[in-house]
């Protein structure tokens, strides 16, 4: 795990909501595994894990039916939000033709529409 720059272990702070989760030790294997992740991108979690124990703890977690998908998102949703709050805007491509473009107001979220060559 020391493949990481020290500015990802805060990057898997802000992400990760430890909190969210019944059991803490969930939420710290939760990021450990995303850790190990994001360290050999690409490979398949016995290869990123590097040894039987932590592979075995992986797919625990991902197995344990007291987790839910919206304490592992927890975090990140947490988080985009913060970054969208940020920002003067946001540019979503919903498919190849047409986009989305969100703008946070006053009165709320304005949205347009991009319709191959014109603002709708």
């Amino acid at each position: 795990m020391d493949n990481l720059p020290a500015s990802s272990s805060d990057w898997f702070d802000r992400e990760v909501n430890i909190d969210a989760f019944r059991d803490k030790r969930l939420g710290e294997r939760l990021r450990t595994l995303l850790m190990q992740l994001a360290n050999r991108i690409g490979s398949p979690i016995p290869l990123a894990c590097e040894d039987w124990a932590n592979t075995k703890a992986a797919y625990r977690f991902l197995s344990n039916g007291s987790v839910s998908e919206g304490e592992i998102l927890s975090g990140h949703f947490t988080s985009t939000c913060q970054r969208v709050a940020s920002t003067d805007g946001l540019l979503f491509s919903s498919s190849g033709h047409d986009r989305v473009y969100l703008q946070a107001g006053k009165s709320g979220v304005n949205r347009r529409h991009y319709l191959g060559a014109r603002w709708s």
